[in-house]
């Protein structure tokens, strides 16, 4: 008895001498996650900067010394700036205050709609931080010092997630992130270039949407951005309020860069954005060899493709890059697709990519891309543009607005077209890419020593007139299904039949109506629904695989 006794206070003491390990364990963990929480801001040499103060010549038109900022007629927001990294940043984040605490709120009100639990934001918020200890270290001084000139604009408000620098330096990696986590759903981009004999006056179209969509109002102000940095080249990028990396943008030696994610696997942690590499080469490569050098010495965390195109070289090649790997794939012929998938010898067959081959829309996109590519004769502007706003799937199918396959999702942050050999850029207007194409000529823009009255700095003798999809009835159902939808996500009362009458070739309809059926246990009718879905054009094998795991539900449901 005074054995058992004893034994169960020898057991007593361990499992103190244990919690106290644990609870001395978990310590050290979350000090250790809010260290690397902290991204120390760099130190520039110069902080004068600071002090300047931006003048308003007349409403919603701003200047600092050369440095202006403007609303154009056609509703993106235009943008210059000059000088160095810190310089660069104060000024960008002065001159453009309101987007940039105004593109914060619009980011984290998306982030609250999607995760509205507040001890999993919070705990979301250490994940991030661990996930981004290396961050600063993968990130150069120049972009650093640039990124926390800007983050000095930034709101105050969200403190309790982290420092304005360090917000604004992780807001960076944010796609990066979301490609990481949503892998297995990417939402593609696509790509693509002519010259030669491929373009009807033998000089290079590239044409590229950028389907990257966090909210409506995120991408409601655009800004077209051009730099005058101390050193590199001068260049240009459709961007965002607080936000100095690249996903679109062509420089003054007539080499523009633009981004497509790819299938990759869940990294352990960050390294270079994606948006900072592409910087680098619009601002320091004037032709593919320079391009290719700065991509080879960059780390990054997950998979992209750098659709790289170079007047100098007179040709188009894509950089594709994992975390461990660089190939690029040239075609060797006067034109280039990309989609979201490797095309490279040394990546088209890995695992990751036939992966992305078998499940994605990736594949299909490309085939329609090559299907419009090589109809009607010669590539122009024109024809780029109608390219790049095409709905419909392979032999001009009605698959559903909005679907994944289409060139045109209808979700488009922006959409571009770029003539290198011209310094010419075609930048969409609102809404997604069906609005104008404005054009911009750089030569006449970098000419420019500053701007002290508000005047439109387009071209528009060469501005390519609104989609005529916009004054047709689809386009207006295509508006009410939209609406429906985020009503469901919402948690909203809908009328089922109404969402599939607004987009009725649109197997995702078919699935939130089943959906909604569902969760009020009408299991007949959400049965009938989901099979319908099934006999149109699904995006994704795991889209198609959840509504097969739905019917079997039903089914289910329904025999029990």
């Amino acid at each position: 008895m005074r054995n058992r006794k004893f034994s169960w206070k020898r057991f007593g003491k361990r499992l103190l001498y244990t919690g106290l390990v644990f609870v001395g364990l978990l310590l050290i963990g979350f000090i250790y996650l809010y260290c690397v929480a902290i991204d120390y801001p760099p130190k520039p040499a110069d902080l004068s900067s600071l002090q300047l103060q931006r003048k308003q010549p007349s409403p919603g038109f701003y200047t600092i010394n050369n440095n202006w900022f403007r609303k154009s007629k056609s509703g993106l927001f235009e943008m210059y700036v000059e000088g160095k990294p810190f310089e660069r940043g104060v000024i960008n984040g002065k001159l453009s205050k309101e987007l940039v605490v105004n593109q914060e709120v619009y980011f984290t009100d998306q982030i609250n709609k999607i995760i509205p639990s507040k001890s999993y934001l919070s705990f979301l918020k250490y994940f991030i931080a661990w996930f981004n200890r290396d961050l600063a270290k993968n990130v150069s001084e120049e972009y650093k010092e640039e990124i926390y000139g800007i983050s000095k604009s930034a709101s105050d408000k969200y403190q309790y997630i982290g420092s304005n620098y360090q917000r604004i330096l992780n807001y960076h990696a944010a796609h990066d992130i979301g490609h990481a986590l949503q892998s297995m759903a990417l939402v593609g981009c696509t790509s693509f270039g002519t010259w030669n004999d491929r373009s009807a006056d033998g000089t290079m179209i590239v044409g590229r949407n950028f389907d990257f969509y966090v909210g409506d109002n995120f991408a409601h102000d655009k800004i077209v951005a051009f730099f005058n940095p101390s050193e590199g080249h001068k260049f240009m990028t459709i961007t965002w309020g607080g936000f100095v990396g690249a996903v679109s943008g062509m420089n003054e030696k007539g080499l523009s860069v633009t981004i497509n994610a790819d299938k990759t696997n869940i990294p352990s942690g960050s390294a270079t954005p994606v948006s900072l590499v592409a910087r680098e080469i619009l601002q320091y490569a004037q032709n593919i060899n320079e391009a290719i050098a700065i991509a080879k010495k960059r780390k990054m965390f997950v998979s992209e493709s750098f659709l790289v195109a170079s007047a100098e070289d007179n040709k188009a090649v894509v950089i594709e890059k994992t975390p461990d790997t660089l190939d690029v794939y040239d075609p060797h012929q006067n034109y280039i697709v990309c989609a979201n998938h490797f095309q490279s010898k040394g990546l088209a067959h890995s695992k990751e990519n036939l992966v992305q081959l078998s499940n994605s829309a990736s594949p299909y996109r490309y085939q329609r891309l090559m299907e419009l590519l090589n109809a009607e004769g010669k590539n122009t502007v024109q024809k780029t543009v109608d390219i790049l706003r095409d709905r419909q799937g392979l032999h001009g199918e009605d698959i559903g607005m909005g679907n994944e396959k289409a060139l045109n999702q209808l979700i488009a942050h922006h959409s571009v077209v770029f003539e290198p050999q011209k310094l010419l850029v075609w930048v969409s207007t609102s809404p997604w890419q069906l609005g104008q194409f404005v054009a911009y000529d750089l030569k006449k823009i970098f000419a420019m020593k500053g701007m002290q009255t508000d005047h439109e700095v387009i071209d528009s003798a060469l501005t390519i007139k609104p989609d005529p999809f916009l004054n047709t009835r689809a386009y207006h159902d295509f508006i009410t299904f939209r609406t429906l939808k985020q009503k469901a996500f919402d948690g909203g009362k809908i009328n089922p039949d109404s969402v599939v009458a607004s987009n009725p070739q649109f197997y995702h309809a078919y699935v939130i109506a089943g959906d909604y059926l569902f969760k009020h246990n009408d299991y007949k009718k959400a049965l009938g629904y989901y099979k319908t879905a099934l006999t149109k054009v699904v995006a994704t094998v795991n889209e198609e695989n959840y509504i097969k795991k739905q019917v079997e539900k039903c089914t289910k449901k329904l025999s029990s």
